[in-house]
């Protein structure tokens, strides 16, 4: 099996400006499909809702796991491409679901990854996958 390069994860359309546009250079979501991932590794971005496909790259520099997400505002500032308000809004839409996952009355804290950017670049026209992207992400294998 070829050797992992990187990683894709769905961004809606209406988010992707705030990497190419406005320079925001920290990607966060709930930690899924990162055990593997390295600094010097790429983040494909894919557009997802509409105009699907991959619509830019870029090289991953450090990767930080922490179990509050807000945190990651204290570490990167404005630099994270979620607001605060959004982070806050979706951590609170998962823990409405939290409780169907509970054993032994413990919900399991799923930790988060804020994935710092750089080389930030965005394709000319939108690429299609060869195989559908899950809202998790997939590696990407070289």
């Amino acid at each position: 099996m070829p050797e992992i390069t990187g990683v894709t994860f769905p961004v809606p359309k209406s988010l992707m400006p705030r990497f190419f546009a406005e320079g925001k250079t920290v990607f966060i979501k709930p930690a899924t499909v990162f055990k593997e991932l390295r600094s010097g590794m790429k983040l494909v971005f894919y557009q997802s809702r509409e105009e699907t496909g991959y619509v830019g790259e870029a090289t991953i520099r450090r990767i930080v796991i922490n179990d509050n997400p807000l945190a990651f505002f204290e570490t990167f500032g404005d630099a994270v491409f979620l607001t605060r308000d959004e982070v806050k809004a979706y951590v609170e839409s998962q823990e409405q679901w939290q409780g169907i996952r509970v054993r032994k009355g413990e919900a399991k804290k799923r930790a988060w990854m804020a994935l710092e950017l750089e080389d930030i670049r965005r394709y000319d026209k939108p690429r299609k996958p060869e195989r559908f992207v899950p809202v998790g992400g997939k590696y990407l294998r070289g």
